[in-house]
């Protein structure tokens, strides 16, 4: 999709505990992958969200999207 080229999305990858890279684009309920490497879940999360976009709504969520500033930050509890 040519609209969409060089828009930044947040992504969140975590390392599970079977040493799997879960990725979770929290932009789009449901957008998750993984793989067994780094390079592979975000791969198959480009695949994911690719899909997700054939869906009109999510474009028009996506053509929205104009965050400002994002960060991430982690608390222990």
């Amino acid at each position: 999709m040519s609209l969409n080229k060089n828009k930044q999305l947040p992504l969140y990858v975590e390392k599970d505990e079977d040493n799997f890279y879960v990725v979770e684009c929290p932009l789009f309920e449901g957008c998750y992958a993984q793989g067994s490497t780094l390079d592979e879940a975000l791969k198959n999360i480009k695949e994911v969200i690719e899909l997700i976009l054939e869906e009109k709504s999510n474009r028009n969520l996506l053509k929205m999207y104009q965050p400002r500033e994002i960060s991430f930050h982690t608390i222990t509890l």
